[in-house]
């Protein structure tokens, strides 16, 4: 799994095998409540229990919890979006022809509002 290009400002995951909650956090800059939330919503992201509950994360992990930040807080993916993305497969051209459409859209209805205002 690659890393989102814009994770460049994170710190390095270092060469271990398991990471506790409070290490993803920290490497991800994620707070440990939003790690278990996510955990809820995206079925990819299953870290190994051990005694007393306590979540393990492993590499691939972490590379993971860093795309869904980056499609959730710097692509402005909801959390059902984010989700589809990741299922389904990685088309690049669908993505931003669905935007294109939505922002022609976007800018139809502005215009037409503003054609009302001025009317008004």
């Amino acid at each position: 799994m690659l890393e989102p290009s814009n994770n460049k400002e994170l710190p390095d995951i270092p060469a271990k095998r398991y990471f506790t909650i409070g290490e993803v956090g920290e490497l991800c800059t994620v707070k440990p409540h939003v790690l278990r939330y996510w955990e809820q919503e995206f079925p990819q992201l299953k870290p190994v229990k051990r005694r007393g509950n306590r979540r393990y994360y492993q590499r691939e992990d972490v590379l993971l919890i860093r795309q869904i930040k980056s499609l959730l807080y710097e692509q402005g993916f909801t959390i059902g979006g984010a989700r589809q993305r990741m299922s389904g497969p990685q088309e690049s051209a669908a993505p931003h022809a669905s935007a294109s459409v939505e922002n022609s859209d976007i800018q139809t209805m502005i215009a037409e509002l503003e054609a009302v205002l001025r009317l008004l």
